[in-house]
């Protein structure tokens, strides 16, 4: 890890300094790395994953009760998963570029787990461990609100985006939703891949991602946000 990327930087971004700067290096740290360093085994992230997994669930419960007095445990319920699932946290994590402060062994490394929601999302997790221990529940809760409960309708918008995208075109009747690869860039271990959100031959939506399901994701989400400028200018949806 470079200069730019320390985990001193990091807990500037994040605006918590650990006390016990151990619980930081731990939440960072992929099992691949601590096998190839021979570290002993519960010094990877995941007994902090399991941790902070709880501590998110408990934070982003007390949230939506509060916020959504109206809503009914189910919809609470769903509207909770939706906002602590895989890519959800993965995109929070992207955010403040969690994955780049990482230690993977070389082989992960090699394979691209750099840029795999599953692991950036544990990390996520593991980091909300790590900071309840070093300083409590009010810590966790502070950061859980900044960076993974703020900007909530957004965050739902691009995350569900494909969901959201192909109900705009079912409602409106406006032909068959699909998304086509345009191109590969890059080497296998870090590729990037761009693709287009289409209804029937009409391009609607571009974008890029380490994966076609990102990219398709960021597509619908460009397409969506041309929508709402449409229909707030009143015109034809899309």
């Amino acid at each position: 890890m470079n200069g730019e990327y320390s985990l001193g930087k990091l807990e500037h971004k994040i605006g918590y300094v650990f006390h016990d700067s151990t619980y930081l290096k731990q939440a960072m740290t992929h099992s691949s790395y601590a096998n190839e360093k021979r570290i002993y085994k519960v010094q990877d992230y995941e007994r902090l994953e399991f941790l902070g997994d709880a501590v998110l669930e408990l934070v982003s419960s007390e949230f939506l009760f509060k916020a959504h007095p109206e809503l009914p445990e189910g919809k609470l319920t769903k509207m909770r998963s939706s906002c602590v699932c895989e890519p959800a946290l993965a995109y929070c994590a992207r955010d403040i570029q969690l994955e780049k402060y990482m230690f993977l062994g070389k082989g992960e490394e090699a394979t691209g787990g750099r840029n795999r929601d599953s692991i950036i999302s544990d990390v996520c997790e593991a980091l909300i461990g790590a900071i309840y221990l070093d300083g409590g529940f009010a810590n966790a809760k502070e950061f859980i609100l900044k960076f993974i409960l703020s900007d909530l309708e957004n965050k739902q918008l691009f995350y569900d985006s494909k969901t959201i995208l192909q109900e705009i075109v079912q409602r409106d009747n406006q032909g068959t939703l699909h998304y086509e690869l345009i191109r590969e860039e890059g080497p296998d271990h870090d590729k990037t891949f761009v693709v287009c959100a289409k209804i029937d031959q009409r391009v609607i939506g571009e974008g890029s991602g380490h994966t076609k399901k990102a990219a398709e994701q960021q597509a619908a989400y460009e397409a969506i946000c041309k929508f709402k400028k449409i229909t707030r200018a009143g015109e034809k949806c899309i």
